[in-house]
């Protein structure tokens, strides 16, 4: 058997030269077998084709993967201005990420309401919380675990944006969707009407707390799984260029 790439001459039924390290399956789906003291030899241009698909897709994964990076370094940035924002006030509903969640917030107001007046005001909170839950959910099942990543990111980021809600469900005084504030209108507030059924009203600065620290948790946790996905595909594509056994993929 002669390898078409380094014409190295090596012993029949090999998988791999032992030269220079080409797979000889990837230039043949089958090897042909070859009589006793015959020689194998593959086309050239087999091995220029096999060579050019294989640069070809190794410059299309370098780009996602740098691709994959700078959107990840955007949204570590991005949460921590978050982690760091207070609860109270209006900050959270001045950001953009505000803009994404609250068409979903108000869907979920209406896809809940056949369930009664409490599940149609907890649905908006419900529905802000579900799609992003979705999406991370769908990329993973789709086997892309970093876009899984960025969607655990996107939930925990609600749980945080509605926690300045729930902090104001006694004070009131949060501009709502309408131009009015929850003192101004009343059962007009989510978190108003939400905690005076549930007899919880005096938790309110809790509750924010606890849904302010699971975005927190949520977000750090989304932002290490998706470094260590990239710092992985870094490592195997490394390896795998060199010729050494890198990390297995998922």
């Amino acid at each position: 058997m002669i390898c078409p790439k380094c014409d190295f001459e090596q012993p029949d039924g090999q998988e791999r030269c032992l030269r220079c390290g080409v797979i000889f399956a990837r230039i043949h789906p089958a090897l042909p077998r070859s009589d006793e003291g015959s020689v194998t030899v593959f086309a050239r241009e087999d091995v220029q084709s096999v060579d050019q698909q294989k640069d070809s897709s190794n410059e299309d994964s370098r780009l996602v993967l740098v691709g994959r990076f700078f959107v990840w370094l955007g949204l570590v940035a991005w949460g921590v201005k978050f982690i760091f924002t207070p609860i109270s006030g209006e900050a959270f509903s001045q950001s953009y990420m505000h803009l994404v969640n609250l068409p979903f917030h108000e869907a979920g107001h209406v896809f809940f309401s056949p369930f009664g007046r409490f599940l149609q005001v907890l649905g908006g909170t419900l529905g802000q919380w579900l799609i992003p839950f979705v999406v991370a959910a769908y990329f993973w099942f789709r086997n892309n675990p970093f876009g899984a990543s960025v969607g655990l990111w996107w939930l925990g980021q609600s749980f945080m944006d509605i926690a300045p809600y729930m902090d104001d469900a006694r004070a009131g005084q949060i501009m709502l969707l309408g131009g009015v504030t929850g003192s101004e209108v009343e059962d007009y507030h989510d978190w108003e009407v939400i905690l005076t059924r549930l007899g919880m009203m005096k938790y309110d600065h809790l509750i924010a707390r606890i849904s302010f620290g699971c975005g927190i948790i949520l977000i750090i946790v989304s932002l290490g799984w998706g470094g260590w996905l990239l710092w992985r595909t870094h490592f195997s594509r490394k390896h795998e260029s060199d010729g050494t056994p890198g990390i297995p993929q998922k």
